[in-house]
């Protein structure tokens, strides 16, 4: 069935219902980035394949809400339907919220999967709809209905992660969330995202493809640790150790029930950016609700110094991966055989021959030529290219090790390069050394230090429409907050916070360049204005020099390079077979 047929089996639900304006999203019951196929209704309605998007669906017309990074790639996949793209960011595109003030009938209902969307996202567009009288319904799961062949929900094992990996024992971390609470004078915290559940119970799982995570919900009061879950998942080592750890664990689909059995009044702290609408409301009509980040985010952003020397570990096997794949690039290419899916199996394979790995972190982004355009292109049996000809081919990806969660990017030439390619990628290369070299006073956040990786390009009237870096998890998503690099993120950097640094050029039709590597926070030097910070990076792996144009670089840019690479061959260098290191000392030599 084609998207505009399953529109209109979508359209025959809502006239049925009355609901003459329908909206859905990406996401799961936990907020999720990424969501296992059951509850990814876009993807199955639209063919849109991005982690991020929000769509409405009138009795008449629809559109799809797409951020920066997904423009090209919205704009392609949805040519031959009826869905029209609106790009956020862009000059004159109006929000979801505005839009339906704009063009729905006053007095409309305005159905929506409660599960799926956050509080914050309702309340935002309720924020933009406010003086009409439109109603918000979010009880309504049409796609249900209409989405015959609907996967079911997956319980795969749980796990436990052992302490020699994640240095400190569920009932710690368990502690310092009461600790918090207690400042925060409330009664109890609810947790629904995935990511914090895994991390403050020290279990994992594989519920959601390339995130070690469980479906599960979390209540933690003064008195209790209550851990809802799929009880049959977990191993015996799992179930022994939470009981141990004090934690009482009941049915996944209990946890609805027990929330009805919260105490008439108390304080619920609750994080509205990742608790759906259901969720709120039924907590709402029982309990006062204070909003913030959820303490466990803000916890679990922070690595303990296991998690990070842990992580430099891993972060060399993970370099001897990458090296050992663009050294078989290298070698390959010529023979024009290689294409974009063939080479992100490779990687694949090169990390699966690393001890401690469990899986990707995400589907690997290998794109060539124009494709490198879109910033999350997923290569597909029609859209395969072949490594050859004359361009850049860059590759997006990450592991997820039993010690650590990695995600680095590297753009490699291929053939001859134009002198705009080249320029490009050399302010590319001076955007990422300016933000990894950077010495900071502490309160600074992602947003105040953003600007030092555009800086370069923004001279040359050159800019990226996305953050350069997010948080990374350990042994957990690949995407993690709440701290980033981008224009939207004040929280400011605290000691080993693990993020990315990421900055980009891509221009539509032609080509798309991206140089990533991971940066740990770290004290540097205190003096009478106060604390200064810098950063280490801990990915290693050699940065192409081919497309360098050095009379752009400066003496401190090219000694900072330089350096980098001396840190990556002498660290590399002792697990690699004779011929790779002999390729990666020249790769890495000085320029």
């Amino acid at each position: 069935m084609k998207t505009d047929e399953k529109l209109c089996k979508l359209r025959e639900s809502m006239k049925k219902n009355k609901i003459p304006v329908y909206m859905t999203t990406i996401s799961d019951p936990h907020q999720s980035e990424y969501v296992s196929d059951c509850f990814n209704s876009l993807k199955w309605l639209s063919g849109f394949t991005g982690s991020q998007a929000t769509m409405v669906v009138t009795l008449n017309e629809s559109g799809i809400w797409v951020d920066g990074r997904y423009h090209i790639q919205a704009e392609e996949q949805l040519a031959d339907t009826e869905v029209k793209v609106f790009k956020m960011g862009k000059d004159k595109v109006l929000s979801v919220g505005d839009w339906l003030k704009e063009n729905i009938e006053c007095g409309s209902t305005i159905g929506f999967n409660g599960e799926l969307f956050s509080q914050k996202r309702i309340d935002d567009i309720k924020e933009k709809l406010k003086g009409t009288n439109f109603t918000l319904d979010g009880g309504c799961d049409f796609l249900e209905q209409v989405w015959e062949d609907r996967p079911k929900i997956i319980f795969n094992e749980i796990f436990l992660h052992d302490i020699k990996y994640c240095g400190k024992s569920a009932q710690q971390k368990i502690s310092d969330v009461r600790d918090d609470m207690d400042k925060k004078l409330v009664d109890s915290t609810i947790i629904s995202s995935l990511d914090d559940i895994a991390w403050l119970f020290n279990i994992r799982s594989s519920d959601i493809p390339n995130n070690p995570v469980a479906m599960a919900y979390a209540v933690i009061t003064g008195k209790d640790a209550v851990l809802f879950i799929n009880k049959d998942s977990l191993t015996s080592e799992a179930d022994d150790y939470l009981k141990e750890q004090g934690v009482l664990v009941y049915d996944y689909e209990y946890f609805f029930e027990y929330l009805s059995k919260l105490p008439k009044g108390s304080k619920v702290y609750l994080d509205y950016n990742r608790i759906n609408f259901k969720i709120y409301n039924e907590v709402e009509k029982l309990c006062e609700i204070q909003k913030g980040t959820n303490i466990t985010t803000i916890l679990k952003a922070i690595k303990n110094d296991v998690e990070i020397k842990n992580l430099r570990n891993c972060q060399i096997r993970d370099g001897v991966a990458m090296v050992n794949f663009l050294h078989w690039l290298d070698q390959n290419v010529a023979n024009k055989n290689v294409t974009e899916i063939s080479a992100a199996q490779k990687l694949r394979e090169f990390r699966a021959e690393q001890d401690y790995f469990e899986g990707s972190s995400f589907d690997s982004i290998s794109a060539f030529a124009e494709h490198a355009a879109m910033m999350h292109y997923q290569a597909t049996k029609d859209s395969d290219y072949t490594l050859e000809g004359d361009g850049f081919y860059l590759i997006d990806s990450g592991g997820q090790y039993l010690d650590g969660t990695t995600d680095i990017t590297r753009t490699v030439p291929i053939g001859i390069l134009s002198e705009q390619q080249k320029r490009d990628y050399t302010l590319v290369v001076k955007g990422h050394i300016a933000l990894c070299k950077a010495q900071f006073l502490y309160g600074a956040t992602g947003s105040n230090l953003d600007v030092l990786a555009r800086q370069a390009m923004w001279e040359q009237g050159i800019d990226y429409k996305c953050g350069t870096g997010h948080g990374i998890g350990y042994f957990l998503n690949v995407h993690e907050g709440p701290q980033g690099f981008s224009s939207a993120s004040h929280v400011k950097l605290e000691e080993n916070m693990v993020t990315t640094v990421e900055p980009g050029v891509y221009r539509e039709n032609s080509h798309g360049i991206r140089i990533e590597n991971t940066v740990v926070a770290k004290k540097a030097e205190k003096t009478e204005f106060g604390q200064f910070m810098t950063f280490e990076t801990i990915s290693l792996c050699l940065i192409s020099k081919l497309p360098i144009n050095k009379d752009m670089l400066t003496s401190e840019e090219i000694l900072w390079y330089n350096n980098y690479h001396k840190m990556v061959y002498d660290k590399l260098s002792p697990y690699l077979e004779e011929d790779v290191k002999k390729w990666l000392k020249e790769e890495t030599s000085a320029i």
